[in-house]
């Protein structure tokens, strides 16, 4: 098995095959990618050598004392942290092969069309249909909304409903969607925050290979939840050191601004405090859980609390700041690559925050999900489990 002193030997090796400060950085990635030093948890041959996924931080530090380039995961993170361990899991090697060198690298950026305006918080309820034609190709056509990164992304995970004679979850495939293909439309959507950072998409007549299709006819649902799983991972998982993210500003601010303070804001920030840093280190466990496996519904809890928290403390700073506050940089309407939370004001904080509780699965669906899944409640009466989707009220 690799250890860390075998990872900290090959480490050092990509280092002086590729130095940093001479190696173009696409290069010095690719390089990186084929070592086995991408993820080091994959496969030997898709990026990693198949080492314990704690190691990956013996890894890291020694790239960043390096001042080796990173691949700028908040740019690609649809990839990296739900397209990549879906493909991994269900994908063809001619798939993997494909998909997860460019996906690391960050040459290829990725989209998730999952939602739909018609289904709501109901994914299983989406309702754009993939028809298989005579030579084995999909025609899909259908809307998707809510896509973060639509307008830069080259690939897209997609479901698609190819059967509606059987119950909503069964008839459901899983594909992977060039958006360079005839026929993809993407529209943005202008936020409260000025901003089009999402977008929908319109699927018209899009014909997809049958060998871009992830997983077993039927079987999307399945495949689904473990894009869904890692996806709630990511969002409120993700490693941060302490103060770290939403409370790092308003910490800053009460320190450097003394005259602001009031004690009911005192005792407020303190409990957001205490919650974040118990957030963090629920992170930092449910990470080393994963070392040991797939993502579980674990995930939903960690992405609440990270909702729930970032419109608290963001609501504390606005107040925190008073007029100020209430302040906003920019209006104008642009389509970034990637959200920046710390990077921009309390205003756009503010703002912004209050998608977290829409975006990687409502706050509504997921309290769902840890009551059932987690804490092994009793299930919501359903009354359509059994219906064809196409006998559904819609």
């Amino acid at each position: 098995m690799t250890d860390a002193a075998e990872l900290e030997r090959r480490t050092a090796q990509l280092l002086a095959d590729h130095p940093p400060a001479t190696t173009a950085r696409e290069d010095f990635l690719k390089a990186r990618f084929d070592a086995g030093l991408a993820w080091v948890h994959y496969p030997q041959g898709l990026g990693g050598l198949g080492a314990p996924r704690s190691l990956q931080a013996v890894v890291d530090a020694a790239l960043e004392a390096a001042g080796a380039p990173d691949n700028d995961p908040r740019r690609i993170g649809i990839g990296l942290g739900m397209a990549a361990p879906t493909i991994l899991k269900y994908g063809t090697e001619e798939q993997k092969q494909r998909f997860l060198r460019p996906l690391w690298t960050g040459e290829e950026v990725w989209c998730q069309l999952f939602s739909e305006p018609g289904a709501g918080s109901d994914l299983a309820a989406l309702g754009t249909r993939a028809v298989r034609q005579d030579g084995g190709d999909w025609v899909v056509n259908g809307q998707k909304v809510w896509t973060s990164s639509a307008h830069v992304a080259r690939w897209a995970i997609l479901i698609a409903r190819t059967d509606p004679d059987v119950p909503k979850h069964a008839g459901i495939t899983y594909f992977l969607c060039d958006m360079t293909d005839p026929g993809v439309e993407v529209r943005p959507l202008r936020q409260i925050t000025g901003e089009a950072e999402f977008n929908e998409v319109f699927l018209t007549d899009v014909r997809i290979p049958d060998a871009r299709r992830l997983g077993g006819v039927g079987d999307g649902w399945r495949v689904a939840q473990t894009t869904l799983n890692n996806e709630r991972v990511a969002i409120g998982g993700m490693r941060l050191p302490r103060e770290g993210g939403m409370i790092g500003p308003v910490a800053k601010t009460w320190r450097e601004r003394p005259g602001l303070r009031t004690h009911d804001l005192h005792q407020r920030l303190l409990k957001l405090w205490v919650e974040a840093e118990v957030a963090r280190l629920t992170g930092e466990r449910l990470r080393q859980q994963l070392a040991q496996g797939q993502p579980g519904p674990e995930g939903a809890g960690m992405k609440l609390a990270f909702a729930r928290l970032n419109q608290e403390i963001s609501g504390l700073e606005v107040e925190l700041r008073g007029e100020e506050g209430l302040l906003y940089d920019d209006w104008t309407m642009r389509r970034p690559e990637l959200v920046d939370f710390t990077g921009r004001d309390a205003g756009y904080r503010y703002l912004r925050s209050k998608g977290n509780s829409i975006e990687g699965g409502t706050s509504e669906v997921l309290l769902n999900i840890v009551a059932e899944r987690v804490l092994g409640l009793p299930s919501e009466p359903r009354t359509d489990k059994d219906v064809a989707w196409k006998d559904l009220a819609r």
